[in-house]
């Protein structure tokens, strides 16, 4: 926090120039309405400009027309500049219309300005019971001696078998009403924090996107020095605390079992008379949702990396080609200048370009030659009882069957995966179904986690047990 530090983050840090300028409330609380409130990570030009364009008439309403007199698209292209850096601007796959996300600074700048407010309520007794937890976590995780861990066991065990014992006799213990509001907003807290910590993520993987491309456009030696640079640096983010956390969670949040098992312990909070009273935002209960698209959007901008890279070795390898039948069309030049020139003057004699060795085990024995005997014969005409009806006994699926149940299932939720749909709906065709499934995971949004694996099972007309193992196939409700 040295004074000269400071002074660079104030003229240079875009959370510092959101803070100190003279339009901060009108842009904070715009992005605050468009993004914060309603958890968006990505708006299109043309919505985000009519969202605007509104929220500029219904301020010049109360502040006259010289308040903001400027056009939404003037002020977007202000936010999105390199001396705002307020908002990003890019292109989505499939997509030929810009979109507009919140910059990793100006959210800070909205969240810092958000606690600016006085708290009604400020929750002490959870946060100390989080730092005995996380404290006790740290020292039993590092304990070396196993008779500690023992002991602590031991008594982690007996307190569970006491509580066992109270609520055997009927003695219930509940949290108080103050208890709960306070860790429910404790859970708020951090459950919206984690959503603004994904932008960082995906910011550092962007930025090393950016970087890659901007080395492998000015290189110009070897390959294998600029490949050497990218994947230190890779590893570098992937080797840091927060590349680890950010793996870990993923990994965790990729379970099925653990989306269903927090979807069950949100709605049971929510639906909690003391929660209910503090009229929590709706889209809690699906806040996990959010954390996996947006946990999606930082995988996605590590695949583009892989892409630059491999587009990159594909551009090498075809330049060095071209050197090479380059070098071969100039020794054939120079072949076709000495054609008939023969030098006069004998220099030297070479007898061989290399020694012939040869050893005495290589050398075949003798074998006799084969003779085939070939034996003709006259093919007759008969007559063959042959079954046809093999030709007949064709498997037919209905896709449309598969792709309304797909779509019955998505109207009641954003995803569900391939092995979920075939415990409620059972294969009947055995793999000929199991292909059309995937089939229908080509056609339709969904996405692959390579990090879990399924097995499908089928019982075939042999009546003989099949297996098929494969990555697990999440299907996604296509909001558009």
């Amino acid at each position: 926090m040295d004074y000269d530090r400071l002074v660079n983050l104030r003229a240079n840090h875009p959370a510092w120039r959101l803070l100190a300028a003279d339009s901060a409330p009108f842009v904070i609380s715009f992005l605050h309405w468009v993004y914060i409130e309603p958890n968006e990570r990505a708006v299109s030009e043309q919505e985000l400009i009519s969202k605007l364009d509104d929220y500029l008439f219904h301020l010049r309403e109360r502040l006259g027309d010289e308040a903001y007199p400027r056009s939404a698209s003037e002020y977007l292209n202000e936010w999105t500049s390199e001396s705002r850096g307020w908002l990003r601007r890019y292109y989505p796959m499939d997509s030929d219309e810009p979109h507009f996300d919140l910059t990793p600074a100006a959210e800070q700048a909205i969240q810092w300005v958000s606690s600016l407010g006085q708290r009604q309520f400020v929750g002490a007794e959870s946060r100390l019971k989080l730092i005995f937890d996380l404290s006790r976590e740290i020292v039993q995780g590092t304990e070396p001696d196993p008779v500690a861990r023992l002991e602590a066991l031991t008594a982690k065990r007996a307190a569970i078998d006491a509580e066992i014992a109270q609520i055997s006799e009927g003695k219930l213990s509940f949290l108080e009403p103050t208890q709960l509001r306070e860790r429910f907003l404790q859970v708020v807290q951090m459950a919206y924090a984690l959503l603004g910590d994904f932008r960082q993520v995906e910011q550092n993987f962007r930025d090393l996107d950016r970087q890659v491309r901007e080395r492998i456009a000015t290189w110009d030696g070897s390959k294998g020095e600029v490949l050497e640079d990218v994947f230190t640096e890779h590893d570098l983010i992937a080797d840091t605390d927060q590349g680890r956390s950010f793996q870990a969670f993923w990994d965790f949040l990729m379970s099925p079992e653990r989306q269903e098992e927090l979807s069950r312990l949100l709605s049971r909070v929510l639906s909690l008379d003391d929660v209910a009273a503090l009229r929590p935002d709706a889209s809690l209960r699906t806040i996990h949702y959010d954390w996996l698209t947006a946990g999606e959007q930082a995988q996605r901008t590590v695949a583009r990396l892989s892409e630059q890279l491999r587009r990159f070795l594909d551009e090498q390898a075809l330049l060095e080609n071209k050197r090479i039948m380059t070098l071969l069309r100039e020794i054939e030049e120079h072949a076709l200048a000495v054609r008939g020139r023969e030098p006069t003057d004998l220099i030297m004699e070479v007898d061989g370009l290399s020694p012939t060795i040869e050893l005495l085990m290589e050398r075949p024995l003798y074998e006799p030659p084969f003779k085939p005997s070939v034996e003709s014969e006259l093919v007759s005409e008969g007559n063959a009882d042959v079954s046809v009806e093999l030709l007949f006994d064709q498997i037919y699926v209905d896709k449309e069957r598969l792709r309304s149940i797909l779509r019955r299932e998505l109207m009641s939720r954003p995803r569900i995966a391939l092995d979920e749909l075939l415990q409620r709906y059972p294969m009947e065709q055995g793999l000929t179904e199991l292909l059309a499934w995937l089939s229908l995971a080509s056609e339709n949004k969904s996405v692959t986690d390579e990090t879990r694996f399924i097995t499908v099972e089928w019982v075939n007309g042999e009546n003989q047990l099949r297996k098929a193992r494969l990555h697990s196939i999440i299907f996604l409700r296509d909001d558009g």
